[in-house]
């Protein structure tokens, strides 16, 4: 595909849509039938149009308060994100389905389910409960598809990982009841099929960071004295975690951070952006996968940070730099991943952040002469983030085109990827999604509609936040030479 590729325009299409309308009627729960976990039947939900629907539902845990039961539901072929807790008469027992009997399958190293890792994981310790010592290193995956933990080298000795809660100088508060680890047990991985049972359902209900409250949408690894509390206080500049608002207003007068630890490498405006190494300040970044994981759910978590760095975005005001989101990578990737996990916090989505994220990780890898990708699989919001970088980051290029002496502006596919450090697969299949890329007479053209054209356009009139290289104080490290990072 290395051809000259034209630009062309053609007249828009317009596509009508129809769209179908149903009536339900409510059903009524047999009180003869008992539903125990892994039944599945029809569950009354809201759709995004506040119109009730009867999807499909596995219900995953059920529980008794004072006067009724609760199911908490899965809904098949939705996000686990929707999953949550209902009330017997949204439950439509005409069509229950009992769960099938199965043999009991063998248990690795006494946990059950235990299965290989995913391959895009973040790295902060695996959740559990009781008085384990946690193991030297992360476990190996099966399918070789996830990164392999580096091995010992001769003549060094491998420090013994400290509690994912703190270590001797920024220690959780031993007066605040909070166990220093987080839980040790639940295998977590991106199959939830296979999932264990505790992992596949929220254990938060509800987050307070700074001004904020946050809904978890997902499980993640705090330790389990903190899971029956109605709101888990985190501080918003260090990221530990405490029971109560007396704590965290007592732990306010010892913490004397007021942005993230590391290096400040970017400010425009109120925007600024730290560098953050998973060695050097290991706390911080166990306490920030443990706050991501509440909204990633496609990570393996390890408690090895040292091979990441991480980039936390934050905004500023007169009473410190807030955090908004957060990207890790890995110091030295042989697949030329320049973002292992990226998150935008929900407060801050929809806003724009996200792009501005992507467009910031893309600025260090042209800084590094690189080209760079995500680790995949993405999440379906990470996937709807990243389409569309590409696809205005490409299309800005293409019609920057100007033709030369005459005839059509000619590129090719490693001219665009060297341009925006965007890996080539990655241009190919974002103009592939376009339907840019066609065949005319034994070359590979490129033709925008306008649709295309107009769409673009409109895009980047709503596009304020960008990333100005002028503002980006960042010096690559070499990180193979500096033996464990």
């Amino acid at each position: 595909m290395q051809s000259a590729e034209t630009l062309w325009l053609c007249k828009p299409r317009f596509i009508s849509c129809l769209r179908s309308w149903s009536v339900t009627i409510p059903q009524v729960t047999n009180p003869g039938v008992d539903v125990v976990e892994g039944c599945r039947l029809p569950v009354l939900r809201k759709n995004q149009e506040n119109e009730d629907e009867w999807p499909l539902a596995e219900i995953l845990s059920v529980k008794e308060i004072p006067g009724r039961k609760l199911y908490y539901v899965h809904y098949i072929d939705f996000n686990k994100r929707l999953d949550e807790w209902v009330t017997p008469d949204r439950l439509d027992m005409k069509k229950l389905q009992f769960p099938k009997k199965e043999a009991k399958t063998p248990t690795k190293n006494g946990l059950p389910g235990s299965r290989p890792s995913s391959p895009e994981r973040e790295v902060v310790r695996a959740a559990g409960a009781g008085p384990q010592h946690p193991p030297s290193r992360p476990p190996q995956p099966q399918n070789g598809t996830a990164r392999r933990p580096m091995p010992n080298q001769p003549g060094r000795k491998r420090k013994q990982p400290p509690n994912c809660g703190g270590t001797d100088e920024d220690s959780q508060d031993s007066s605040d009841g909070i166990p220093s680890a987080p839980r040790m047990t639940g295998s977590l991985v991106s199959d939830r099929s296979h999932d264990d049972i505790v992992t596949r359902m929220k254990n938060i209900d509800c987050i307070e960071l700074g001004r904020h409250r946050l809904k978890p949408w997902y499980f993640s690894p705090y330790p389990q004295e903190l899971t029956t509390l109605p709101i888990l206080y985190l501080c918003e500049f260090c990221l530990k975690y405490l029971k109560s608002l007396k704590c965290l207003q007592r732990h306010l007068t010892k913490c004397n951070l007021r942005h993230p630890p590391g290096n400040e490498i970017y400010r425009k405006g109120t925007i600024s952006f730290f560098e953050i190494d998973g060695r050097k300040n290991k706390t911080y970044s166990q306490n920030l996968c443990l706050l991501a994981k509440c909204f990633l759910d496609h990570k393996t978590l390890y408690y090895d940070t040292d091979p990441f760095l991480f980039y936390v975005m934050t905004e500023y005001d007169s009473k410190g730099f807030h955090i908004v989101g957060y990207f890790s990578k890995e110091k030295e990737s042989t697949e030329d991943y320049n973002v292992a996990c990226i998150l935008t916090l929900p407060p801050y989505q929809r806003r724009g952040y996200g792009k501005l994220l992507i467009e910031f990780s893309y600025e260090l890898s042209k800084v590094e002469g690189k080209t760079g990708t995500p680790e995949k699989p993405l999440s379906d919001l990470g996937l709807l983030s990243y389409r569309s970088y590409w696809s205005q980051t490409i299309l800005e290029i293409l019609m920057d085109l100007k033709p030369d002496n005459g005839e059509r502006p000619q590129i090719t596919i490693n001219e665009i990827s060297e341009i925006t450090s965007v890996k080539k697969e990655d241009v190919i299949s974002t103009l592939q999604y376009l339907n840019l890329i066609n065949y005319y007479k034994g070359q590979y053209i490129l033709t925008l509609s306008e649709d295309i054209v107009e769409g673009h356009e409109r895009a980047m009139q709503k596009r304020h936040l960008r990333i100005d290289p002028k503002c980006l104080h960042f010096t690559p490290k070499d990180w193979s030479k500096r033996g464990k990072w």
